[in-house]
């Protein structure tokens, strides 16, 4: 399943917001009809411009952008004055199964549903 995210670029002098690129990594190829009147769009980089992005990175392979990785830091004195450090890293595995599989569940329920109203 491809996934979007945001690489933010170093900003310019005259930017009203952050630049960034959107990036869709694990994407399927995309399959164009040549040879036919209809012209070509590029649906990923119409997206990128709808949502002001610079432009769009499109690729089958994984792009892991470490500043999207989500690491939380929490610092506090304890009570004998010592700096107490803890670091949250997120742990996603099966993060996705389990998205798919909620997907699946809702699926089935709805078509469950337009069955029954069918009747």
């Amino acid at each position: 399943m491809a996934r979007i995210q945001i690489l933010e670029l170093p900003e310019g002098s005259g930017d009203d917001r952050p630049p960034f690129v959107l990036v869709i990594d694990q994407c399927v190829p995309q399959r164009v009809a040549l040879g036919i009147d209809v012209p070509f769009r590029d649906y990923w980089q119409d997206i990128a411009q709808q949502i002001g992005a610079r432009g769009a990175i499109v690729t089958p392979e994984t792009v892991d952008i470490p500043a999207n990785e989500l690491t939380l830091t929490h610092v506090q004195e304890a009570a004998d004055g010592n700096i107490v450090r803890l670091r949250v890293e997120p742990d996603l595995d099966g993060f996705a199964d389990k998205v798919m599989a909620e997907v699946a569940k809702t699926q089935a329920e709805m078509a469950d549903s337009l069955r029954r109203d069918r009747l």
